[in-house]
């Protein structure tokens, strides 16, 4: 089954849980679950801390792999790959803003969300997808 990145795009919107994979400094993976959106230029969108370990290996080797599924966990699911980044605050504040916003609605105290985002040291993993799949099943 050959799939797009759009169409890649169009599955994460509505399904938002997945597995997101960096590579370590020995060039092993490192996977953690992670929820993920599209932002408005067509990057998937991941919050994470300045301190987690896939940050580390993000602004290390820049690139990451996201696979992901429906909250019933068996049935369709994506993958898509590219170059990454991170953004930190400050900067990164109104794209954790737009993050909650595609993956859970409007939050009932956005103060109380930014001094969270700021407590928590929080970044905006961003991916250019490159590669997409699955190319085939079975």
């Amino acid at each position: 089954m050959s799939v797009t990145a759009d169409e890649v795009r169009d599955f994460i919107r509505v399904n938002h849980r997945g597995v997101l994979a960096t590579l370590r400094k020995d060039g092993e993976p490192q996977l953690s679950p992670v929820s993920v959106g599209v932002d408005d230029d067509g990057t998937l969108i991941i919050s994470t801390r300045e301190t987690a370990m896939k940050t580390f290996n993000v602004r290390r080797n820049g690139r990451a792999w996201v696979c992901a599924f429906q909250d019933a966990f068996f049935g369709a699911w994506v993958q898509a790959e590219g170059t990454a980044s991170i953004e930190s605050l400050p900067e990164a504040m109104e794209g954790l803003v737009r993050y909650y916003r595609l993956v859970a609605g409007e939050h009932p105290d956005w103060a109380e969300y930014r001094n969270a985002m700021i407590r928590d040291k929080r970044v905006v993993l961003r991916i250019e997808i490159e590669r997409v799949g699955p190319r085939r099943s079975g």
